[in-house]
Order: structure tokens, then sequence, then C-alpha cells
């Protein structure tokens, strides 16, 4: 890989090079690929890229961008490389630690905000629960869904948990740097143990690993061989922990409380089914990603005891 230092090297030019290498070498997404990477060295925004097309580029500059370029050949996610992904239209930090929010994962957000958003679906808070009203986020991760409802919900406060240590660190201080810190409380812990003392949550919602053994095997390698696999793998069929989150959640939730879950491809109606199985949940709901594949399962618990 050539990339002469000179003045020539414009941010156009570099961008349409690094474009055709990163085709060439079949490395995914090349355009945005590129744009991130320049952006995240020259400390710009992508917009401002264009808009200063003909500014050249250090040899300083030059030399960070080489650098980045290699580790994105390697296949290392640009997330990774950059430390930064953005979701909600919100910039979060990730690490290796983390898994890299999704935007099919914005679904997950958009199914909680139109439960409480639309009248006829605003959940009633129940007497008991003294405001603001508590939900619960299932597979923290890096924060990333946890606080952008957080942002968009400010009567409610979040209890987030995650098994990893690692990723709850970055969570917090997405949960700082967003300014929502007061009203997200990170615990570590495994689903839904440790939580029997709880009182419970006007609404619950949760991004568990999902990924089987088999789709684990045909993932690319920028996801299985950088990616935390303790986020994605959820057993042999992929539901070993949707499966006791789908049969369980209705203990945790006030009577109307609403249950979202992610789910993967594939998935809706086996989860659809674990949750009729309870008999605890008045209306359920499957949401599609934009893709149009089923993502998100949403049910309410019933007001009072079927029958």
């Amino acid at each position: 890989m050539s990339v002469p230092s000179t003045p020539f090297w414009t941010i156009l030019r570099v961008l349409r090079w690094t474009t055709k290498y990163f085709q060439e070498k079949a490395v995914s997404e090349p355009r945005a690929s590129a744009e991130i990477l320049l952006a995240h060295v020259l400390g710009l925004s992508r917009l401002d890229l264009y808009l200063r097309h003909d500014q050249p580029l250090t040899p300083d500059e030059l030399a960070h961008y080489k650098e980045l370029i290699r580790r994105r050949r390697r296949g290392e996610p640009v997330a990774y490389i950059t430390g930064h992904k953005e979701f909600w239209s919100l910039d979060f930090l990730v690490t290796p630690a983390t898994l890299i929010p999704r935007p099919e994962t914005e679904v997950l957000v958009e199914a909680v905000l139109e439960v409480f958003r639309e009248r006829d679906l605003k959940p009633p808070i129940p007497p008991y629960a003294s405001p603001p009203s508590l939900a619960l986020d299932l597979g923290a991760g890096s924060g990333a869904v946890v606080v952008a409802l957080a942002k968009e919900l400010p009567e409610l406060t979040w209890v987030a948990v995650d098994l990893s240590e690692a990723a709850l660190q970055i969570a917090r201080l997405n949960a700082r740097r967003h300014l929502v810190a007061e009203r997200v409380h990170f615990f570590r812990g495994d689903l839904l143990t440790g939580l029997k003392a709880a009182p419970r949550f006007a609404l619950i919602v949760a991004n568990l690993p999902y990924v089987s053994q088999r789709e684990w095997e045909a993932l690319p390698p920028d996801i299985r061989d950088y990616e935390p696999p303790e986020a994605l793998l959820g057993g042999p069929d992929g539901l070993a922990l949707l499966r006791p989150a789908a049969s369980q959640a209705h203990h945790y939730l006030c009577p109307g409380g609403w249950l979202a879950l992610e789910v993967g491809a594939g998935q809706a109606g086996e989860v659809s089914a674990f949750l009729k199985d309870t008999g605890a949940y008045d209306s359920l709901h499957t949401l599609p990603d934009y893709q149009g594949i089923p993502r998100v399962v949403r049910a309410r618990r019933r007001a009072s005891p079927p029958g």
C-alpha cells in the first residue's frame, strides 16, 4: 500500500483512493469505512470531509490514516478502530469488550417509544410504583439501548444488567457522556437472577445473545474474530437466553407493564409462543426491522389474572 505524502493528497483524493483499495480487498462498506476513518483522523464530521474536500493532509495525518487502513484491511471493525459508534443519532464509546450497536436494534427503541408515546398504548402506572417508574434493561452491553431510551423517556429510572463488568464500565461512561447517569443504575448479573426482591418494573427491554452455533460459524470474520462471542452466542439454537427471559419476565412486570425482546431472524414465532404459554400477556406484537425481518417481540402483561 503506497500513499505518497505530498500536499496533493487532498481529502477527496484520499477518499477515492481508499474506497478503491478497500473494494479491491473486499472490505465491507468501503466508502463508509474510508469516510469514518478519515473523519476520525482529522477530527471532522463526515459532512465536513466534503465541505473541505480540497484540504491537503499533513504527513502525520497521512501516516496515522495509513495505519488505520491497515487495521481495517485486516478485518478489524471500524467501530473498534475509532472507539466510537453512532446509535440513535448518539455517539457511543465501544471497545472489544462490547458488542457494536446495530441499526436493527433501533427497532427495539422504536418499539418502546411507540408504547409510551401513543395514547392508546400508553401503559398504566401502577399505584404502588413510586414515580418515576422503574424500567429494566437486560443485556446492557455498551449501554446504547438504555441510554437512548433514558434520553427519550425522562420519566423512567432504569436498572441495567449485564454479565460483563468490562462492558458495564463502558456503559457507565456512555451514560455519563449523555447526561443520564443519575437515572440509569448498572449491575453485573445473569439475566433475572438476583432481582427477586426488586420492585416490579413498568417496562423490561432485552437485547440478549441470540446467534445459534450454526449461524456463528457462518458469520463474517470481522464479526466472528473481533466481537465478544458471549455477547452474540445464544446456545445451539440461539434461544438459550431468550427462552428463560420470555418465560420468566412476567414475574418482574407490573400489571399492564410492557416487555420488548430483540430476536434473531426466524425466532419471533418461537419467542411469541414462549410468551403465550405463560398466559400472562393480553397483547403481543412482532415488529420488523428495516429489512422486513421480524426483529422485536413486544407484549403487555395482563392487568388482572386471565379468566
